[in-house]
């Protein structure tokens, strides 16, 4: 397979990119000039090497050259620590931030699982949700899902609620002001706040 062809393959693994995007991006960049494609490999390159993975909660952040392992929310003294959102991926969470309506912790899954799945183990962080929870002073009294309102996000929920544990903790979704079917990622501010008003 030639180079044209192989960054086509590359493109159309992006999350919500089919194969003619993906032949959209190439042609778009062999139609940019050679410092446009040099500032464009660099920017990429600079991403990855000043982002971190938070080891509290997994997102991404940027760290630019600090040591820190825990981003701004993990380390902010003023978030209530009794409430832990789980949710399935960064943009879901910058999502919810944006709406300011949610002022607790955050855990991000890495994903969602499709039904019947046999290895969701493979697909989300349920080991590491769940370490987080056994840590020594770790106070969370409620967590939150925040999943799509999707089979496979309602997959993922029921998978998450049976591995909890069961004794003093409460475990609540998202109320129906989402419409089945919703992305948090394309939720507005307001929907998302009437959303954790209502969860149950």
């Amino acid at each position: 397979m030639d180079s044209l062809h192989r960054l086509e393959e590359i493109f159309a693994r992006f999350p919500g990119i089919g194969p003619r995007q993906a032949k959209r991006f190439v042609y778009h960049l062999l139609n940019k000039p050679d410092a446009s494609i040099k500032e464009f490999v660099d920017l990429v390159q600079e991403v990855k090497r000043s982002t971190a993975e938070c080891d509290r909660c997994h997102r991404f952040f940027a760290a630019n050259g600090s040591k820190k392992t825990a981003c701004s929310v993990c380390s902010d003294p003023s978030r209530d620590t009794s409430l832990l959102m789980v949710v399935a991926r960064d943009s879901d969470f910058e999502s919810i931030e944006r709406s300011g309506a949610y002022k607790g912790l955050y855990f991000i899954l890495g994903g969602t699982v499709p039904i019947l799945d046999k290895e969701p183990e493979k697909r989300i962080r349920l080991k590491a949700l769940l370490a987080r929870l056994a840590e020594d002073g770790s106070p969370a009294r409620e967590i939150i899902l925040s999943l799509n309102t999707t089979p496979e996000g309602e997959n993922t929920a029921e998978l998450v609620k049976a591995a909890l544990p069961k004794e003093g903790l409460r475990v609540t979704v998202l109320g129906r002001g989402l419409s089945t079917g919703a992305e948090l990622e394309y939720v507005d501010g307001d929907t998302i706040r009437n959303a954790l008003l209502n969860r149950h």
